[in-house]
């Protein structure tokens, strides 16, 4: 019996992605669908979204990125799903297995891909890097995004997570000045999770895991092998952390002050 072509649903957040979000379309026009969250970007990014007669693009208000995703599931109308990053590039080896993938009877519920990260236009073969994976495909009906994460979102999956072979191409670094106000985003928003889970602000952290992490990545994970790139982006990745614990140190002084506030 002929079993019907699985069709795809492509979805992507943005929020002021021009220089990426072109190569990033360009790379899932193979899909059925493909639906663009935009958090009321300010430099072109939705009006060029709009213009594509294949792309059906939705602003959302951004809180999160568990929110932003879980609103962007939702929009798909069909079963099988692909989650691209907007500085992500499926490459048409990817596409081919993607496309195998889903139109197989026995497939998993998700799957994990590996990513070959870009500096600018050079490939990071280190720093950290070399075993991040992420679920990008799985099946609408067999998953959620958990809700104790607000930053690197946790895929929870009803069923069997298995691995693609080819990776996606992530370009992670455009410039410094637009990776540090990412990593410092980020640092914020890991702060607010660690408030909203109870963890409070340590001293000793404060200044020993920046450091810690800087010396993972760029040590033990060889960044020093990525020369001046693993530099950057090890000294970047260990910013995002001292903002963790600045920012957590920052809402505890402010949860503190609304506390004596109110009481009589």
């Amino acid at each position: 019996m002929h079993t019907p072509k699985q069709n795809l649903s492509a979805l992507v957040i943005t929020y002021n992605e021009i220089g990426y979000i072109e190569k990033c379309i360009d790379s899932i026009l193979f899909a059925d669908e493909i639906i663009v969250v935009d958090s009321y970007s300010t430099d072109g990014t939705y009006e060029y979204l709009e213009n594509l007669p294949n792309v059906k693009v939705i602003q959302h208000p951004f809180t999160n990125f568990t929110t932003q995703k879980s609103f962007a599931l939702e929009q798909a109308s069909n079963e099988w799903v692909l989650f691209v990053d907007a500085d992500e590039v499926v490459t048409k080896k990817l596409e081919e297995e993607i496309t195998e993938t889903i139109n197989t009877p026995d497939a998993c519920e998700a799957y994990w891909f590996y990513r070959t990260f870009m500096f600018q236009n050079e490939r990071l073969k280190f720093s950290g890097w070399q075993t991040d994976k992420n679920h990008r495909l799985f099946r609408k009906s067999k998953v959620k995004y958990t809700d104790t994460k607000l930053v690197h979102e946790t895929l929870d999956v009803d069923g069997t997570s298995c691995i693609l072979k080819e990776k996606l191409t992530h370009y992670c670094y455009k410039d410094y000045e637009d990776y540090k106000a990412k990593m410092l985003h980020y640092g914020r928003l890991k702060a607010k999770e660690a408030f909203y889970k109870e963890k409070n602000f340590n001293y000793l952290l404060y200044f020993v895991k920046p450091i810690w992490k800087f010396i993972h990545q760029y040590i033990i994970r060889l960044g020093f092998l990525d020369g001046k790139k693993g530099i950057i982006i090890c000294y970047l990745n260990s910013l995002s952390v001292f903002e963790r614990y600045r920012e957590l140190k920052r809402l505890e002084k402010k949860n503190q002050l609304a506390y004596y506030l109110v009481m009589p």
